[in-house]
């Protein structure tokens, strides 16, 4: 356990950063899972939809610490693949 005031505050700090991070994932894998749906359910209209919400959501996270913008963007370059291979399907 901490004992100094700064490491009392730091674990404070992280608990809440941590809760930020994880309610930031649970967003991002939520919005994802709406897309594969969509895709699985060969649904052209609704995948589209569901990647554009899904690229605004990952832009808007990723310029924070929660996701590395690399990241953000090699989940964009698959997702939008697929919806390709999907409309030319």
């Amino acid at each position: 356990m901490p004992q100094s005031r700064s490491a009392k505050k730091d674990v404070r700090q992280n608990a809440k950063r941590r809760a930020v991070n994880h309610w930031r994932k649970r967003r991002i894998k939520e919005q994802s899972k709406s897309f594969l749906d969509a895709i699985t359910a060969k649904d052209v209209a609704l995948a589209e939809t569901e990647f554009k919400n899904f690229c605004g959501l990952v832009d808007k996270i990723s310029c924070t610490s929660t996701l590395h913008k690399n990241t953000a963007a090699r989940r964009k370059s698959r997702y939008s693949r697929q919806l390709l291979e999907l409309k030319q399907a």
